[in-house]
């Protein structure tokens, strides 16, 4: 049996077309479906029990991403567990049978898929999930000898050997049971990911299985995520991507003159719809980078920063 995990939260209209997308999988496999409701208001419940999901329910405050799915992975029956988020929706009928594949190799921990963007995603952030690892087009084994060879790589090789990607991801539940995510508010894939290849597991990006997800979010509310993204890759693979304040100004710059570059080959009309966006968002992007990877130091020697922390960190 293989067991399906979806948190979820007043999903909208966008469920409809992740339920289709998992009934259109071929070959049909015994499903097991769980949900793990955060308080929905919408009909999310009662849509997800009309295709045959068993829904817990937890209050919205109680939701943790690393807790929240322990919690679900610990409800499912299946040697495999898939984890997808509410609004990940399968790219073809092949994406299940495809992200089991390399549960072959009894080293495997864990498997992620490949992201596609949206048809209406912002042109920035389109080019920006296409060079997460998670938007590659070829397969990645990752594993590494142990923790001293480790930290002998560069901060962001670390992270290519850690990367996890829970937007639409699956794990072996034998080695969930010795590795959960545990409570962690934010970037329970990555940490999880660098446990269990300390390990001596396998992850496997595998882009023949792919998902389409990407959001149009605002400039600030990408300077939160950032924050909390950076914030935690300083703290697992010590990412510092602008170390001090004196290079911020001309980083931003630079940033800026790169995304309107990935604007030049729009027509007039869509480049000058997003010219002032990926303006501001070169702005948010690189200062939410750059406090992120420095948070962590200022929280440790004051309660100064705090305030600041909890007021960029709220809803995310």
């Amino acid at each position: 049996m293989i067991s399906l995990l979806i948190p979820t939260w007043n999903a909208g209209r966008v469920l409809e077309d992740l339920l289709d997308g998992l009934d259109r999988q071929e070959p049909r496999v015994e499903l097991e479906r769980i949900a793990i409701d955060s308080g929905s208001t919408d009909g999310t419940v009662e849509r997800l029990r009309g295709r045959g999901f068993a829904v817990h329910s937890i209050p919205q405050k109680e939701f943790n991403h690393g807790a929240t799915r322990d919690l679900g992975i610990s409800l499912a029956k299946g040697e495999v567990v898939v984890l997808l988020t509410q609004d990940a929706i399968p790219a073809d009928e092949s994406w299940l049978r495809r992200l089991l594949e390399p549960y072959e190799d009894s080293r495997v921990a864990g498997v992620y898929c490949r992201q596609i963007p949206r048809p209406d995603c912002n042109p920035i952030l389109a080019e920006r999930i296409r060079n997460w690892t998670a938007g590659k087009t070829a397969p990645i084994v990752q594993e590494v000898e142990g923790e001293a060879a480790l930290e002998a790589l560069p901060p962001l090789e670390r992270l290519a050997r850690c990367a996890f990607d829970n937007v639409a991801s699956s794990v072996r539940r034998s080695i969930w049971e010795k590795h959960p995510f545990g409570r962690r508010a934010f970037g329970e894939d990555v940490a999880w990911g660098k446990r269990v290849v300390l390990a001596g597991h396998r992850l496997v990006f595998q882009p023949a299985s792919a998902v389409v997800h990407s959001h149009n979010r605002t400039p600030l509310a990408e300077f939160r995520r950032l924050y909390c993204d950076h914030q935690n890759l300083a703290e697992l693979f010590d990412v510092r991507l602008i170390p001090s304040s004196k290079g911020l100004l001309g980083s931003i710059r630079k940033r800026r003159r790169e995304h309107l570059a990935i604007l030049d080959s729009l027509p007039p009309d869509e480049r000058r719809r997003w010219r002032t966006w990926a303006k501001r968002y070169a702005a948010a992007e690189l200062l939410g980078i750059h406090l992120g990877a420095r948070s962590r130091e200022w929280l440790a020697n004051g309660s100064w920063w705090r305030p600041v922390d909890r007021w960029i960190k709220r809803g995310i």
